[in-house]
């Protein structure tokens, strides 16, 4: 019986070896003041989604950049400023209406889009990015 257990744990230990990569769903990441540097620093080119709770147009925009971080997360990095609980980054990129997103590569804002766009036009600029 022993013989028959390690052989099993052998053919299990194969099969995981062998798996193909799972894929992991990729999600804009919420980030604060603190956070935002960091995270917009790095290789990939960043999408950043500046909104707020109360906005009617952010949550029309919202499951739209979801949308694309699923497509795109491989790509690029989505993130998420809540303005209002992150003022020092909403006031350092002069963020005045939302939703504002914004397009960075190289750590440095090279385009930003204002309003609720559709997502045919908000796809074309993270394609820009790469």
């Amino acid at each position: 019986m022993d013989r028959e257990a390690e052989e099993i744990k052998k053919r299990m230990a194969d099969q995981i070896r062998t798996a193909p990569a799972v894929t992991v769903t990729t999600l804009p990441v919420d980030l604060d003041d603190r956070s935002f540097e960091s995270f917009v620093k790095g290789g990939k080119p960043v999408v950043v989604d500046f909104w707020a709770p109360w906005c009617g147009p952010c949550r029309f925009v919202s499951p739209v950049v979801e949308d694309l971080a699923k497509e795109y997360g491989d790509r690029v990095k989505f993130g998420k400023v809540n303005v209002d609980e992150n003022p020092i980054t909403a006031n350092r990129f002069a963020i005045q209406s939302i939703p504002t997103i914004m397009y960075f590569k190289n750590g440095k804002p090279v385009d930003a889009t204002i309003g609720a766009l559709p997502r045919p036009m908000l796809e074309r600029k993270v394609k820009a990015l790469l």
